[in-house]
């Protein structure tokens, strides 16, 4: 596996989308792993992945060497993987030092219990029912903005948020309700 070798047969002179195909196909597993091990987290190092396909594709033809892509990707990998640890780091240190964090969920005199509750019980919810709960109650938008942020209509915002909002009144308890 040195640089100096081609990764993949035939990338001089592919287009992007050929080439980038060819890439995927064959170190695809290979990237995410090596993402995995940096940041520690499956999801994360999958997008990390998939946006270094994507910034390479866009970079195709300013390729200087297109049989050195491999090599362009493991470190598009590696630098992105540190920029999201980075990122977690400063995420959470706010979130540490926020406050206005606990009032936010918890209302005032609380702690953070029940913020905790609601995280974990956030974290059961399906992707959508989470998105859609977030984006109404803690950013405050209405169905139009959500259904457009997510690229759903309006009924399937509504529908989501009474599945969510069920789900976690089954995981709360009635409390719930009264902050909805």
């Amino acid at each position: 596996m040195t640089e100096s070798q081609p990764s993949v047969p035939g990338l001089v002179g592919a287009d992007a989308d050929a080439a980038v195909e060819q890439l995927y196909a064959a170190h695809w597993r290979q990237l995410v792993r090596l993402s995995v091990l940096l940041v520690h987290d499956q999801a994360s190092a999958e997008d990390v992945v998939q946006d270094a396909f994507v910034a390479m594709h866009g970079k195709w033809s300013r390729l200087r060497d297109p049989d050195k892509a491999l090599a362009y990707l493991r470190q598009a990998v590696v630098n992105r993987s540190r920029s999201a640890l980075r990122h977690r780091v400063v995420v959470e240190r706010h979130a540490r030092n926020t406050p206005h964090g606990d009032a936010v969920v918890d209302g005032p005199g609380l702690g953070g219990s029940r913020r905790d509750a609601v995280q974990q019980a956030l974290r059961q919810l399906s992707d959508r029912q989470r998105e859609v709960l977030v984006l109404q109650h803690y950013l405050d938008w209405s169905e139009a903005q959500v259904a457009d942020a997510l690229g759903i209509t309006r009924g399937a915002v509504k529908a989501h948020a009474h599945r969510g909002r069920a789900a976690l009144r089954d995981l709360l308890g009635d409390w719930w309700e009264d902050e909805s």
